[in-house]
């Protein structure tokens, strides 16, 4: 993490359990918080990683805006290993993860609105940023959220391209949900590492995934500083204020 000013190491207690370990510095004058999300080391995996936990702790150091990364396997076969795209949709294939912190009893119920999942006013940042320093990124993709730890089938990802998947991955979902109900701007730029199964007609390793990331991992850096850069102070969105008329009160 070279690229951060000042750096800290914070622990974070919240009333979903400790999430992992925070880097707090800052970037080109910003404060920036870093959260790896599978930990250091990569210790969980994407079903036990403790979504919820990770999300408050972000917000309960004043985060306002997520630039997430995400791994992804190609179902488009025009999204080439090595590309970035911005996700503009998702589709929930997830079974067993703790999805909102909204579950009755004093705090009442959410039907948070998940139209424009998305932040638009950071979808577009990094798209300029991209441009800017000559990047080629996709402007719009559905991302499909899967279990794990295993890849997935060739039947499912059949599945998947049928329902108008372009990329699956792991991680997305439920994280941009529990930014939306904290009222925080979430954007998600997938990485490809491979393609999808069946797409492949290799078998899929993480071995790849891991080479893939390594090989990018200074694009990757120097897009996510220039769109850093380039958010305003002050937010141009409706993200703050999306649970205006959510809560559901008895």
């Amino acid at each position: 993490m070279s690229t951060f000013d000042g750096t800290k190491t914070v622990n974070v207690d919240t009333p979903y359990g400790r999430s992992q370990k925070l880097l707090v510095g800052k970037v080109r004058r910003r404060k920036v918080v870093f959260l790896p999300r599978h930990g250091v080391g990569h210790t969980a995996p994407p079903h036990l990683v403790n979504y919820r936990a990770n999300i408050w702790a972000l917000h309960k150091l004043g985060v306002e805006r997520i630039l997430a990364t995400m791994s992804c396997g190609s179902i488009n076969p025009k999204m080439r290993p090595g590309s970035f795209v911005v996700v503009t949709q998702f589709i929930d294939f997830t079974k067993s993860r703790a999805n909102t912190f909204y579950e009755g009893g004093g705090p009442g119920v959410v039907h948070v609105d998940m139209t424009e999942p998305y932040c638009p006013e950071l979808r577009e940042l990094l798209v300029k940023s991209a441009k800017k320093l000559n990047i080629g990124v996709y402007p719009n993709a559905t991302y499909v959220c899967t279990e794990g730890p295993r890849f997935e089938t060739v039947a499912e990802i059949k599945a998947f391209r049928k329902l108008g998947a372009d990329l699956v991955g792991m991680t997305g979902v439920p994280e941009c949900v529990l930014a939306r109900e904290l009222g925080m701007c979430y954007a998600g730029l997938g990485i490809v590492t491979n393609y999808a199964a069946g797409i492949s007609k290799a078998k899929l390793t993480y071995t790849e995934v891991a080479e893939m990331l390594g090989k990018n991992t200074s694009r990757i850096q120097k897009l996510l500083l220039e769109t850093v850069s380039r958010i305003p102070r002050r937010r141009l969105c409706s993200c703050s204020s999306a649970l205006d008329e959510a809560i559901v009160k008895v």
